[in-house]
């Protein structure tokens, strides 16, 4: 059996929904009623065009223009991850950068080459989409590790100085601080692995059983999305902190006063 299509009319019907929640968020004075409105508005945009692109995309099944189009990913997150880190871009845009691209195609190749063992493992039927879904765990841990991070820093400056005059390393006196924001991040993630399957179906298993994959087949690739992403997310985050410290420190060791943009 296929999958059920979900007619123009259908998804509208399904739309109506958003009136349920959009009733309490005004209702109780949320402030979040117009930008609720805004992101699913964008959300309905920007999957239409993908429709559109990634049936292109397929069609010309080509490596160089699957590479582009994870270049132009990265580029797109990296900016998305200093808005929100709020954080000068010259300081961090390079360093998330490598840290995306190195741990989306190290991660993202070894399991397309050797998990799923493809013969062409630049195929954008497989390409694509498992870069993308790296790529959006990876964006999300970021901004909250890399928040985690600096606020860190910068509320217990002292700690850090006094660590450093205590005869630290300035990689010693980060590793405080660097915890903080891998726990911050990942302790979520963790406890969500914990209980799936057993509180929740994550969405990729529904997606492909859906889709008419055997429920055998949806959970083996949805236990390797997790490892993947969790992997991916690790190794972006400690390389791009590793990176951005050589930014964020004057010649002392001590942290930059000019990190925000003003």
């Amino acid at each position: 059996m296929g999958t059920i299509d979900i007619s123009y009319i259908s998804l509208l019907v399904g739309l109506l929904l958003l009136v349920i929640p959009m009733y309490f968020i005004s209702k109780f004075k949320t402030g979040l009623f117009k930008s609720s409105i805004i992101a699913f508005a964008r959300m309905i945009v920007q999957l239409s065009l993908i429709g559109l692109y990634l049936k292109y995309l397929f069609d010309w099944n080509n490596a160089m223009i699957n590479f582009l189009w994870v270049i132009i990913m990265i580029l797109v997150a990296g900016q998305t991850a200093i808005k929100r880190i709020n954080i000068k871009a010259s300081i961090l845009l390079i360093p998330i950068s490598i840290g995306f691209l190195g741990s989306v195609v190290l991660v993202g190749l070894y399991f397309l080459a050797f998990v799923l063992r493809l013969d062409n493992i630049f195929s954008a039927r497989y390409f694509i989409p498992i870069f993308g879904i790296i790529m959006g765990n990876m964006l999300s841990s970021n901004v909250i590790a890399l928040n985690t991070y600096y606020d860190g820093l910068q509320r217990e400056e002292q700690l850090y100085r006094y660590l450093l005059g205590n005869g630290a390393s300035r990689y010693e006196a980060q590793i405080p601080f660097i915890r903080t924001a891998i726990i911050k991040c990942f302790s979520p993630n963790i406890a969500n692995i914990a209980v799936m399957g057993l509180v929740a179906f994550p969405g990729t298993m529904i997606g492909q059983v859906l889709g008419g994959s055997s429920p055998n087949i949806a959970i083996k690739y949805q236990m390797m999305i997790m490892v993947i992403t969790f992997s991916a997310s690790m190794i972006s985050l400690v390389v791009t902190i590793l990176l951005a410290s050589r930014r964020s420190f004057d010649t002392y060791g001590i942290l930059r006063k000019d990190l925000r943009p003003k």
